[in-house]
């Protein structure tokens, strides 16, 4: 499909001189859209994965919604001067079509959308003490702006962080057992079921009314946030797809998760698989700044499970791919998503042993 030809589809301003690809995301396809007039914005053009976001009405919706409500925000905000083009360095602008949504569906049956492009920004892939807190703040502080969003969201991903939801997937692929793998990663599943019904409290509290849903990112990662490229001021969060309803710990869990650990999540050496306190002090200093003044004190009390719930969770997804055949993510080798799942749960035992340390600090900040 014509890449012009689908941007005609949107109201845009300027002359489009040139598309070529932008970034190298693993879900949607990206391309940076340049225009011919020196005083006309730049875009950024989308395919939308529509094999992982089924319904593009509503992650639209969402989108619209939660952009909407910063950019209003925002521009009450004394801090920041209240001039669009200020604004879109703050707030992701997507574009309308000549038919109003934004989103186009072309011939093919593809989606598609267009949002501003922000110049002079970067996104970062380093994990310090300093990005971290940023983050913190960051991501705190995106959900404290939309703790008041009047329209209810969609969840565009049901059960995404769904721990009850994921046990019992772990435990039909264990009965359909097609491989015949279950027997030798006993051990490993005895694990899971030993801390199951701890781990899986965030859903119980939340049915009994005692724990909020809360607007949430549910993929916060340092490089879904962008910075000035002279001045190194944070600027705003992208990749607003998965923003949906979900208990806090999708938020702040997710992070020290991937940003905690001292190697990768798929390497087999465990020894090298150590919990970072430099990481988890800075990026949860920055966290309960933004959000101590609106969550409940039984949030705060559960933000050291939230740590421990996610490199639990993340260890039973991936035996469960293991158990059925890799049939989820990419796999190099056919032991890698075991080897996947050894090292989330040794992570998570490393958390744990560092309970204490985390309820003393989260207590002090």
């Amino acid at each position: 499909m014509d890449k012009k030809e689908i941007l005609s589809a949107f109201c845009l301003e300027g002359t489009v001189a040139e598309v070529k690809p932008l970034g190298n995301g693993l879900i949607n396809d990206t391309y940076q859209v340049t225009t011919v007039e020196a005083d006309r914005p730049d875009y950024v053009l989308q395919r939308i994965n529509i094999n992982i976001f089924t319904d593009v009405e509503m992650l639209q919706r969402n989108i619209e919604l939660v952009t909407g409500h910063l950019r209003r925000k925002i521009t009450l905000a004394p801090s920041h001067p209240r001039t669009p083009d200020n604004i879109d360095r703050r707030v992701l602008r997507f574009i309308p079509t000549h038919e109003g949504k934004t989103y186009h569906r072309d011939a093919e049956g593809q989606c598609w959308r267009v949002s501003v492009f922000i110049p002079n920004a970067v996104t970062l892939d380093e994990v310090n003490e300093e990005t971290s807190y940023q983050a913190g703040r960051a991501f705190g502080e995106f959900e404290q702006m939309l703790s008041d969003l009047p329209e209810p969201l969609g969840c565009v991903i049901p059960d995404f962080h769904n721990m009850e939801f994921r046990m019992e997937q772990l435990r039909e692929a264990v009965k359909q057992d097609p491989l015949g793998r279950a027997a030798g990663v006993k051990d490993i599943l005895d694990l899971y079921e030993r801390d199951a019904d701890r781990m899986c409290q965030g859903e119980r509290l939340f049915r009994d009314g005692k724990l909020p849903q809360r607007i949430c990112h549910c993929d916060t990662k340092v490089n879904n946030m962008m910075f000035d490229a002279k001045t190194g001021e944070f600027l705003l969060v992208i990749d607003l797809d998965t923003v949906m309803p979900s208990l806090f710990f999708s938020d702040y869990g997710d992070f020290l998760r991937t940003a905690a650990n001292t190697t990768v999540e798929d390497d087999p050496d465990l020894e090298k698989v150590h919990f970072r306190e430099d990481i988890f002090r800075s990026f949860t200093r920055g966290y309960v700044e933004s959000v101590r003044s609106f969550f409940t004190p039984l949030e705060i009390e559960l933000l050291p499970y939230a740590v421990e719930l996610f490199p639990f969770m993340q260890s039973v997804r991936f035996m469960w791919a293991y158990i059925l055949g890799n049939n989820y993510w990419k796999w190099n080798y056919p032991e890698h998503n075991l080897d996947r799942a050894r090292n989330q749960l040794r992570l998570y035992q490393e958390v744990c042993r560092h309970e204490e340390m985390m309820t003393e600090f989260i207590l002090r900040c």
